[in-house]
């Protein structure tokens, strides 16, 4: 009678591990991927599997680690998705270049979002803060509701935040006047914040894109928003095309 070799419980398990069930292996690594910034959000509206998993609201106001200050080009907005939803920022003339689009507070790993901070809406007294600083009231609500009731101020203490950072970024000459389409290397767009930015270094910013298009200047800033921070994963999320295009104002 021919013989087999006994294969222990162990090494059963390792097959099956190996060779059973890799898809379900690679799903939840999927799963663990952390959100990002707002990307989170943005997985969804493009139909990304809703058991992925989301920012977190479970954390107390102020537990994160430093704050990404994001500059949007609003040109690139309005021709990306701003126009077509009607914003105002987005009306001929508006002539806009960066605009404050948000102050996030961040972890090394992922970002807490939508926190319980008992302050959902923000009073009027902030709302005019906060109108010298988004380009919409709309968007500065928003920015609230998501990241400053995480951040463990007030809301008018967040919107003075807000403007403390954007004060702090110098915007290039070649970008306060956007008059005209250009083509750029991302990587010169990085040089010309870090040119104007005593401080700021590679692995400090990220500047994104979106469909060929000059998306944001996000910078990562201390909690005390007083220095440039270090921030690997925010920075790998930065723009890898070669080529990209920054649309002229309107």
């Amino acid at each position: 009678m021919k013989t087999f070799p006994k294969i222990s419980p162990l090494a059963v398990l390792a097959m099956l591990f190996l060779f059973g069930a890799p898809e379900n292996a690679r799903a939840q690594s999927r799963a663990a991927e952390p959100c990002l910034l707002d990307r989170c959000g943005d997985r969804q509206e493009r139909g990304a599997n809703r058991s992925e998993p989301r920012a977190s609201a479970n954390v107390a106001p102020g537990q994160f680690d430093f704050y990404v200050f994001a500059l949007s080009w609003s040109a690139g907005f309005c021709a990306l998705e701003g126009a077509q939803k009607g914003r105002d920022q987005c009306a001929p003339g508006a002539a806009n270049g960066f605009v404050v689009h948000g102050l996030w507070p961040q972890n090394e790993r992922g970002f807490p979002s939508n926190c319980d901070s008992g302050a959902r809406n923000p009073p009027r007294a902030a709302m005019d803060l906060a109108r010298d600083i988004y380009p919409e009231e709309g968007l500065a609500r928003h920015q609230w509701r998501k990241h400053g009731t995480c951040s463990g101020r007030s809301p008018s203490e967040y919107f003075a935040d807000a403007a403390r950072a954007r004060d702090k970024i110098v915007i290039p000459e070649e970008f306060k006047s956007p008059g005209k389409a250009r083509i750029l290397d991302p990587m010169d767009v990085q040089r010309a914040f870090m040119a104007a930015n005593r401080g700021l270094r590679p692995g400090m910013m990220a500047v994104t894109c979106q469909r060929g298009l000059l998306q944001e200047v996000r910078v990562c800033l201390s909690k005390d928003l007083r220095e440039f921070q270090s921030c690997p994963e925010v920075a790998r999320q930065a723009c890898r095309a070669r080529e990209i295009s920054a649309p002229p104002a309107l």
